[in-house]
């Protein structure tokens, strides 16, 4: 019985991604950099654009109007910190906020950097039009070899 269970939480643990939320709070999220007063900040799964981060509320919820007022203020102003530290840590020209709710089903709020160095008829759009093999291609995904150092000055600067 003891070795079914380790085996179950060990599914559990693995699949951390199917519910986002529930694991950034009982700490089976290995993207989460900080949990701030109303959210978790986490590290993008791609990172095309460097840096690129997901503020997840601290309860599962499907809208941000399903927040109470306080735990929504909380919400984006933690929102526009996790900005501060992206734009900090990797020296954007600045930052998208959007949180849209048309694909998954819960409240979340990414923060993009965006850079002069991207084409400038790209700049001047959403990120949402990037091609989207951009969110499907391995090359794009979170390496930390290639990431961390982001990642860690984003940790720094929130906690």
């Amino acid at each position: 019985m003891l070795l079914i269970k380790k085996l179950l939480g060990e599914i559990k643990m693995s699949q951390w991604y199917e519910n986002r939320i529930d694991s950034a709070i009982n700490g089976t999220n290995p993207m989460v950099m900080a949990e701030l007063e109303g959210g978790y900040a986490v590290f993008g799964d791609v990172q095309f654009l460097p840096g690129y981060s997901v503020l997840l509320p601290k309860r599962n919820v499907s809208s941000l109007n399903d927040l109470n007022i306080n735990e929504r203020t909380c919400f984006l102003r933690d929102m526009s910190i996790l900005g501060d530290a992206v734009l900090y840590a990797c020296k954007a020209k600045r930052i998208n906020y959007d949180i849209l709710g048309n694909t998954d089903g819960f409240l979340h709020a990414h923060v993009f950097p965006r850079y002069s160095t991207e084409n400038p008829q790209r700049l001047k759009k959403p990120v949402w039009l990037y091609s989207p093999d951009y969110w499907t291609n391995p090359k794009y995904s979170y390496n930390p070899q290639k990431h961390d150092q982001i990642r860690k000055t984003i940790t720094d600067y929130l906690i």
